[in-house]
């Protein structure tokens, strides 16, 4: 069983330090906006699977006047795994700039030009590890008010929940995908190529073997654990939704899998045989796991076109609730629950349901800028903690 027994932050985001030990049990992080609640469960989550949910540019995560002074940002955290310490330390340190370089910003956030590029570090232990060395040695279920992606946004937000959940599930699935996303970029670096010029069959013909080979894998393992992911779906979605709505969900993938994964391979084959025509009119690979995508049905209606925003929130709800227990039966070990303000939109009756739900895990942290419902529903089997202006105070 694992959970964090420490949190620390160092010149991260709002932080310039700080330092919380959260119990077990549900914390509960309270105060109003843009005050840290939601960096702490960032720091959380990229502790158990080696990146932050709220940016791809870890140069964001650099406190502002630290960067200036050239400092470095690092989260820590300690977990107890099994009866034992874990000690992981993600650390981001600011390159060194020439007098009078660019920042290399970004247009959406004129704010990054002044923040110089980052490389990370990582630490199990005092000993080095990568980003995907992480994924699984504690595992995190997140709940955030962006998880209405999961149902109206574009494909690319179900396959990447699928691939977080399995991954922390099973590292094999992870060291797959891996290799499926390398095959795929550079059999799409030879399909460039060969729309301008002469490519050695050779070449293209390993690259395929490559891709099909680590693709099926993927296929077949994602058509099995949403298989099982479903039953727990459909019925945390029967106790959050309103009566008679029922939940089904279904898996859309580019290539059909079989009956194990020689098979599922096979089929990928013929199927990227069969786009061969295709691919040479837009220099992409036409099938495989890249292309997929899960459907979400209500009464038989697809929730990405039909569903209200409250059904949909319903419906993401579900489909957390679902990943937290899939994790726990498949692991044998409770994830670690992070939920970010997202009882705001929620009746009294579904927030009371969804708190007692998640208060049932060995770790629950919990941000709020409301903490009086959150308190009603969990009075002092919780523990509390006000977040304002980067400090974090607990209250006894």
């Amino acid at each position: 069983m694992a959970r964090f027994t420490r949190l620390s932050l160092v010149n991260y985001r709002n932080f310039r330090e700080v330092d919380v030990a959260p119990p077990a049990g549900v914390s509960v992080f309270h105060g109003g906006n843009a005050q840290g609640k939601t960096s702490l469960l960032e720091a959380a989550y990229t502790l158990a699977v080696g990146r932050s949910f709220r940016t791809e540019r870890e140069r964001q995560v650099l406190n502002f006047d630290a960067a200036r002074e050239g400092a470095a940002a690092y989260i820590t955290g300690t977990a107890c795994v099994d009866g034992e310490s874990l000690t992981v330390v993600v650390g981001y340190q600011p390159a060194v700039r020439e007098a009078g370089a660019d920042g290399g910003g970004d247009a959406d956030d004129p704010g990054t030009a002044t923040l110089p590029p980052v490389s990370k570090q990582i630490r199990v232990n005092r000993q080095p590890a990568t980003a995907s060395g992480l994924v699984g040695r504690i595992a995190a279920s997140l709940f955030s008010v962006d998880d209405l992606d999961l149902v109206l946004g574009g494909p690319s937000h179900r396959r990447r929940y699928l691939d977080v959940l399995i991954s922390q599930a099973d590292r094999s699935y992870l060291q797959a995908l891996q290799r499926f996303q390398a095959a795929l970029r550079n059999r799409n670096g030879l399909l460039r190529r060969r729309r301008e010029g002469h490519v050695d069959p050779e070449e293209l013909a390993y690259w395929d073997e490559q891709l099909v080979e680590s693709g099926a894998a993927v296929t077949f393992a994602r058509s099995r654990a949403l298989a099982r992911l479903a039953v727990f779906a459909c019925r945390q979605h029967a106790e959050l939704g309103e009566p008679g709505q029922d939940l089904a969900l279904a898996y859309r993938p580019s290539v059909s899998p079989g009956e194990c994964v020689a098979d599922t391979a096979a089929a990928f084959q013929r199927e990227l045989k069969l786009g061969t025509a295709r691919e040479q009119a837009t220099a992409v690979t036409a099938v495989g796991p890249h292309r997929d995508n899960f459907a979400m049905h209500v009464n038989g209606l697809d929730a990405a076109s039909f569903a209200s925003r409250g059904e949909a929130r319903t419906i993401a709800l579900a489909l957390r609730l679902a990943e937290a227990e899939y994790l726990a039966e498949t692991r044998g070990d409770d994830p670690v629950i992070l939920l970010d303000d997202v009882f705001s939109e929620m009746d009294d009756g579904r927030r009371e349901r969804v708190l007692q739900k998640v208060a049932r895990y060995r770790q629950t942290l919990i941000t709020t800028t409301d903490v009086r419902p959150v308190r009603a529903a969990l009075g002092d089997s919780a523990a509390y903690f006000r977040v304002e202006d980067g400090a974090v105070s607990n209250e006894e």
